[in-house]
């Protein structure tokens, strides 16, 4: 039992300093989402009824409060380690259980929701592109050309002929008509793999979560049964 113990704190100790970094990564990844100033930009430049701009405010909280909860489990997970308390132990493993109850739901999210973060910014770009199209307003201009210089894009195709006069107003020179610089496109290929990587960092701290469940509940069991087998044969003199 005493082995066993020492082999488990040696892994939990480990399991939380990972865990400690991912917490730290994603509350990063938080703050880049938030303040970066691609997803800034078309969320300030979306309407009221466009998706992306709740998208964008829930995911920053949701991102720090997990990113709390996960930085909190390690450390009273360790602390637990070090000191072997049963009461801190059982903080621990809450902390991890409430972190894993918040990041199957954000997978799960992602997953069924596969495209809503992609459509919704392009949905944005789409509607800025087209009210320049119809009446050049200036205010709109302005904000496609700021759009075209932060994604290094061009325009879009379509179906209408008057394009022109919009890419050569908002376009930077020699980007005009380049099929590369599509930014429906580009748009698109930015935020899937931003996406797929906040996909995979959810993986892997729900792999970690897990086993920091599981570590932190045998650490429980152990120090349990281990203070009662100390116990066992002593005798007070009364």
């Amino acid at each position: 039992l005493k082995c066993g113990m020492r082999t488990t704190k040696c892994q939990l100790l480990v399991t939380n300093l990972f865990v400690m970094l991912l917490g730290l990564s994603i509350a990063t990844m938080s703050t880049v989402t938030h303040y970066g100033h691609h997803f800034t930009l078309i969320s300030d430049t979306s309407l009221d009824d466009n998706s992306y701009r709740v998208i964008h405010y829930r995911a920053f909280y949701f991102g720090i409060c997990l990113s709390m909860t996960l930085i909190l489990a390690a450390l009273l997970s360790s602390a637990a380690t070090v000191r072997e308390s049963q009461c801190l132990t059982a903080m621990g493993f809450f902390c991890f259980a409430l972190a894993f109850c918040g990041l199957i739901p954000a997978a799960c999210w992602r997953y069924t929701h596969s495209t809503e973060v992609e459509d919704s910014m392009m949905d944005v770009y789409d509607f800025v592109y087209e009210e320049v199209r119809r009446n050049s307003s200036s205010f709109r201009r302005h904000e496609l050309t700021v759009i075209h210089e932060a994604f290094l894009c061009c325009g879009k195709h379509s179906p209408f002929g008057d394009t022109t006069d919009v890419e050569s107003k908002t376009c930077q020179p020699g980007q005009a008509h380049n099929e590369e610089q599509d930014c429906l496109q580009v748009i698109q290929d930015f935020v899937k793999k931003y996406m797929d990587f906040v996909f995979s960092l959810l993986g892997i701290t729900i792999g970690f979560t897990v086993y920091g469940m599981i570590l932190t509940s045998f650490l429980w069991f152990s120090i349990h049964f281990s203070s009662n087998l100390d116990r066992k044969g002593k005798y007070i003199l009364r």
